[in-house]
């Protein structure tokens, strides 16, 4: 069965860069010999300036028949902030359920990373983050708006089932990590001691799932905020990272920072359960950049580093070797092109978006 893929380009420079993400894959495809299938969405921000629609049910149940969903970035400067991102990115992880928000921080050769004398043995750790409970829920209100008198509420949820799922993937991605030659460390990340009833939660399930099942992994916890220090000053402290939602969201953006700026950032939002009728999700972690868009200057390289990861989370639930090996190579293509940034900003680098892709097909 070839690979059925839905691709959702989205806004701003999102066309440029999925296009030449297809391309690496349409390559890979040939040299690896598998076969796909590609479904074009508009959703978006033009959509929802054409129609008033964000996305709706029938949109999300013509989503599901997909092994999984390419998305290139949505944002659009004539839509108001939160529109977008509640009503089509929460919607799509929420309504899919797609409970794990996977983020490897991964400096690549040739890349700048802010961080002094920090290299690419340094910083490479991958974080788990818990992707449809927590603050995002949307749990909570407003009560007496626009009043000296005004109070608002958001609640974080967390519920053992949803828990207890992301933690043990997270084991399971250590010790797959460990056989691979990483140290096979898992660290907790949450803030306890002040928030005691969920972090009770988190904690206790991860030293009893932990101590129970996965004796091989080592365990350590952080709160947040040392956590951010740490990531800063020494981020070879950490291989695997689970953490809740909210936390997640702040410290994954710190770790595309260190590892050298959202534009090779990749992530995917995972259903990772082989029975489930839902498709997990691919996208680049960086925006739509309207200031640059159809300029041929966004850098695809996150885009391109989400394709890798989309062909082999897809290859694990679907137990297909090929796919698994085609990501593997695209990845590998991808680490073989950085050193050409090397001292340079990829925003400065003289190349262009085709010009970076035809470099990684070239790779291959």
């Amino acid at each position: 069965m070839p690979l059925k893929l839905a691709i959702i380009a989205g806004d701003g420079t999102g066309p440029e860069v999925v296009d030449q993400a297809l391309a690496v894959l349409d390559a890979v495809a040939k040299a690896d010999n598998f076969d796909y299938t590609t479904t074009a969405f508009d959703f978006g921000g033009r959509r929802h300036l054409d129609t008033g629609k964000v996305l709706d049910d029938d949109d999300i149940a013509a989503l599901k028949p997909f092994d999984a969903i390419l998305l290139g970035a949505v944002g659009h400067p004539e839509v108001k902030p939160g529109v977008l991102e509640k009503g089509l990115l929460l919607k799509l992880r929420f309504d899919l359920d797609q409970y794990i928000n996977l983020r490897p921080v991964k400096l690549y050769a040739g890349i700048d990373t802010p961080l002094k004398d920090k290299t690419p043995d340094d910083i490479d750790f991958i974080v788990v983050r818990e992707n449809t409970e927590d603050l995002y829920c949307g749990s909570g209100g407003v009560s007496r708006k626009n009043t000296p008198q005004e109070i608002a509420t958001q609640e974080m949820i967390a519920t053992r089932f949803g828990v207890e799922r992301c933690i043990r993937y997270a084991f399971e991605l250590a010790v797959d990590r460990k056989a691979s030659g990483y140290p096979g460390r898992l660290t907790l990340v949450h803030k306890t001691n002040v928030l005691t009833y969920a972090g009770d939660t988190w904690f206790r399930a991860f030293e009893q799932i932990g101590e129970a099942d996965y004796p091989q992994i080592e365990r350590q916890y952080h709160h947040v905020d040392a956590c951010c220090m740490y990531m800063v000053t020494s981020p070879e402290a950490y291989d695997t990272i689970v953490v809740p939602n909210m936390f997640g969201d702040i410290i994954t953006d710190l770790g595309a920072a260190i590892a050298g700026g959202m534009g090779i950032a990749a992530s995917g939002n995972l259903h990772p359960d082989p029975d489930s009728p839902n498709p997990s999700m691919f996208e680049p972690v960086h925006g739509s950049s309207p200031d640059i868009a159809g300029q041929n200057k966004a850098n695809p390289l996150a885009a391109i580093d989400t394709l890798a990861m989309l062909l082999r989370e897809t290859g694990k639930v679907k137990k297909d070797q090929a796919l698994i090996a085609a990501g593997d190579r695209v990845a590998k293509a991808v680490q073989s092109v950085t050193p050409n940034f090397t001292g340079k900003r990829l925003d400065r680098s003289g190349y262009s978006t085709s010009d970076i892709g035809k470099m990684v097909i070239d790779a291959l």
